[in-house]
């Protein structure tokens, strides 16, 4: 079942976010079970809104390429959500 992965960067800015996504974004396409990935400011700081396939597909990704890449005391509270359904175009 498809997850909606919810991430919050408190104190996040947005050339942070544009730093570690310059490499990330590359990485996270060739992901398997990647679907899609989005971001905006919140008053808190940055939060990151991507769908999977599954939370352990999600996991991998994070651990393996993300969580090295975090600057110190950075510490992303990520939540997740299982998903009734994904509607996607057809490419």
């Amino acid at each position: 079942m498809a997850i909606l992965l919810t991430t919050i960067v408190k104190g996040q800015t947005s050339e942070g976010y544009d730093q570690v996504s310059t490499f990330l974004h590359e990485a996270v396409r060739k992901s398997p079970g990647f679907i899609l990935h989005c971001s905006y400011s919140s008053e808190d700081g940055w939060v990151v809104l991507e769908v999977w396939n599954s939370k352990a597909e999600s996991d991998k990704f994070f651990s393996e390429n993300v969580a090295p890449n975090l600057p110190r005391g950075i510490v992303p509270k990520r939540s997740y959500q299982e998903l009734h359904s994904v509607v996607t175009p057809n490419i």
